[in-house]
């Protein structure tokens, strides 16, 4: 059975895990036409859930088991999705986690909503994609299916407005960056300069792997294990 969570704006398929009672919130960001379904995002959850958050990860405005056309599908409405998700469950301080679009969106999110206390963005760009024609894209279903989304010209133009250097520049909040030493997609020189543009507090973590990582139960293990070094040590 599907769980939607009603916001302001849109209705959100959600795993969630965790006491609703807890004193702070965990949201876990999919990349591009990613799943929370997908085995990093629940196992991201599950740990952080043992670490005492209310953790939660959605599926993006029309995509997956979220309801709505994919025009839906924007930075500017993954934005208010979190935003509003950050409302829904009462404004309690709030780490958020991505990978690849997902962590662009945790750097988003996070340098522009004074209830996020943490930023953790794994293999992911400041810089959002410049391409604006239409595009057809392909995601392997957590099953082993495959699924279709056919992303309007609109999905880039609207992430074009979006390059996060400067407010990584002046956010304060710790932030901890991963980088794929084998990443093809966001490379690992990308992140470094990400990093190091980055004001202090800030950490990085070189993992030996490639983009998608969710392949690879070790090298998640191996990212819960540093999240949950840097949110022990911040």
């Amino acid at each position: 059975m599907v769980n939607i969570i009603t916001t302001k704006s849109f209705k959100l398929a959600v795993y969630m895990q965790g006491n609703q009672k807890a004193k702070k919130l965990a949201l876990v960001l999919p990349g591009r036409l990613d799943t929370k379904d997908y085995h990093h995002m629940k196992s991201h959850v599950d740990y952080l859930a043992s670490k005492g958050f209310l953790a939660v990860s959605f599926d993006p405005p029309g995509t997956w088991e979220s309801p709505g056309d994919i025009a839906l599908y924007t930075m500017t409405n993954y934005l208010k999705a979190i935003n509003e998700l950050i409302a829904y469950f009462g404004n309690k301080p709030t780490v958020l986690i991505g990978h690849s679009r997902g962590g662009t969106m945790a750097m988003l999110a996070g340098t522009r909503n004074k209830h996020v206390t943490h930023i953790i963005a794994i293999m992911s760009s400041p810089v959002a994609s410049t391409i604006i024609e239409a595009y057809t894209s392909y995601r392997d279903t957590p099953s082993g299916g495959k699924k279709e989304f056919h992303l309007p010209a609109s999905y880039y133009k609207d992430a074009a407005q979006y390059d996060l250097r400067d407010a990584l520049a002046k956010c304060t909040k710790p932030k901890l960056f991963f980088l794929g030493k084998k990443d093809t997609m966001v490379t690992p020189e990308s992140v470094r300069e990400a990093f190091a543009k980055s004001a202090k507090p800030k950490q990085l973590y070189e993992l030996d792997c490639s983009h998608d990582y969710r392949r690879y139960p070790e090298k998640i293990e191996e990212v819960n294990k540093e999240i949950g070094k840097f949110l022990d040590k911040t």
